[in-house]
């Protein structure tokens, strides 16, 4: 089955409210010239340092314990300085 024949079928097995919600973001990715920058953006084949390796695994530690801050807490604090 081609990828065009599996995504027909999943669309015939959408609600309506499934498929508008859907097609929205469908049509956003398909307009969306920042995504079309990203997607065609060369891979990132630099290797990082260990801090960096060290830094993402605790901040992503600190996201999984419920310890981030939500954009508009951020929005918020850097507002007030």
């Amino acid at each position: 089955m081609t990828t065009k024949e599996r995504l027909h079928k999943l669309v015939e097995e959408l609600s309506e409210q499934e498929a508008e919600a859907a097609l929205v973001i469908v049509e956003r990715r398909r307009d969306d010239p920042m995504l079309h920058a990203l997607a065609s953006a060369p891979a990132d084949d630099e290797p990082s340092e260990t801090s960096e390796d060290v830094s993402a695994a605790e901040s992503l530690a600190a996201y999984n314990r419920g310890e981030a801050v939500s954009s508009e807490q951020l929005r918020a604090e850097l507002d007030s300085d």
